[in-house]
Order: structure tokens, then sequence, then C-alpha cells
């Protein structure tokens, strides 16, 4: 078990990947989980499915809105208050802002974006940061996107929102270093959940096409030959947060089929 007693706070809880990391974070062994999303729902329904599971996970619950400061520290505290510390930080949270090609571009979008994406993470992760120096130990795993590889049309907002996280996710695995702080980003690519699927069918809609038609146009060029699940890219947010990668820091893992290949 990868998470083994392990503490761990996960941010935007909801349908798609941030309620299966929730998932695979009790199934690899932690025994607290602090959960956090804006809508107190979403928070149930993943708290339910991991009572579900059968497994004893402590879940706390705490609606939060990243993008405030105050509530990041709350949900810190409360954290450290049910738990008595905090191993791991999982920033899932995000916003897309409006896809629109770059020359009709809704700047208000692009800051709403950056006000979650880079400003918001920071607000949790600095607030959890204070906690792991007085611990002398921590892992930080940012969710970032594969558009900040390869940009996609319509999505530069977004990915000027991560690419700045990016940036900084750099900053403070070299600055953290020295308290045994490991910060690691994941890149996702296509993953198939909720989120992706609904995407999907309104695309399918305006186009006139089916949703089967337009994922095979983006599966032929996955090397892997299919989309993965969120499940299945959740699997190496999961490793990075454990002691598995405890060499680890500051490395940017592709998560996405072979979709897109570094080189």
């Amino acid at each position: 078990m990868m998470l083994k007693d392990k503490v761990v706070i996960i941010s935007g809880i909801g349908p798609g990947l941030g309620q299966e990391l929730a998932l695979l974070a009790a199934r690899e062994g932690a025994s607290g989980l602090a959960i956090a999303a804006r809508t107190p729902a979403r928070l149930e329904a993943s708290a339910q499915a991991i009572e579900k599971l059968g497994l004893g996970t402590k879940v706390l619950q705490v609606p939060t809105d990243i993008s405030d400061r105050d509530q990041c520290r709350n949900l810190v505290e409360r954290t450290v208050e049910a738990f008595g510390r905090i191993d791991a930080l999982i920033n899932s949270a995000y916003v897309p802002g409006r896809f629109t090609p770059m020359e009709e571009a809704d700047l208000d979008s692009w800051r709403e974006a950056m006000e979650v994406n880079l400003f918001g993470t920071m607000n949790l992760t600095l607030e959890t940061v204070e906690v792991m120096k007085r611990q002398r130990y921590g892992s930080i795993v940012m969710v970032n996107t594969m558009v900040t590889r390869r940009p996609l049309q319509t999505q530069g907002g977004y990915g000027a929102s991560k690419a700045a996280l990016l940036s900084a996710t750099q900053h403070l695995a070299l600055e953290l270093g020295q308290y045994n702080i490991r910060v690691n980003s994941t890149f996702m690519g296509w993953m198939w959940g909720a989120p992706v699927e609904g995407f999907f069918q309104q695309a399918a809609k305006e186009q006139g096409r089916s949703v089967e038609e337009l994922k095979a146009e983006v599966e032929q060029h996955i090397p892997l030959g299919r989309m993965p699940t969120d499940h299945d890219c959740g699997k190496a947010v999961i490793f990075l947060a454990s002691d598995y990668a405890c060499a680890m820091t500051g490395a940017a893992l592709d998560v996405n089929g072979g979709d897109y290949l570094p080189h």
C-alpha cells in the first residue's frame, strides 16, 4: 500500500479525477483524508463512496474555495486538528476557463483561471508548507496538463495558468528540498471520465458527429491505442505522493498514454 497510514489533503473533489484520487488514496492505505471542494454535495458523495470501500478510512470534509487564502488556512488547520499532521497534499482543483481562439480571448476568464489554477493552488500549498516545514517532511503533487507541453486550440487561457503553475512548482522544489519536502507534477492528457465525456458529448452535438467517432480520432494519436481513464491517470499522482517517489522532486511526469513524447 503506497499511502499506508498517511494523512492526505486532496483538493478539487468531484466527478472525474478528484473523486478517483480520493478513492485511490483510500485503497492505498491512507489513514486520514481531508477532501476539499467548493460544493459540499460533491464532498458528501465522495465520502460515501470511500465509506463503501469498507477500509475504515477517516474522512474529513471541508468545503473550500482555494482562491480564498483564509479558507485554505481553515482546511489545513482542521486537517492538523483531526489527524495531527499532513503527509501529502494533492492539488487537483482547477477551473478550465472559456475555450476560445486566442484572438477572441476573454481575459476575464483568463484571470479567473489564473486566480484558481495558480494563485489558489499556491494559497493551499503555502498554508500546507508551514506544517510540513515543522514536520521536516512532506510531499506535494500538482496536477498539471499536457496543454502546457503541446498547445491545444482554444485552451490558451487554461494553458497559460497551468504553465505559470509549472514554473512556481519548479521553484518550490528548489527551495523546499532543504526541509525534506518534495514537490512534483503530473501532466495529464486526455482522460476518459465525467468531465471529458461531457466535453465530447457537447462537441458531438455541435459538429453533428458521434462521441465514438470523435474519441477514435483522439485515440489514433495515442501510442497505447486508447484514452486512459481518470482512474488510470490517478495512479501516477498517488505514486508521486508516496514514499516510492522519495528520491524525486521537481519531476514532470507525463501521464497521457504516450500522446506527448518528450525528447
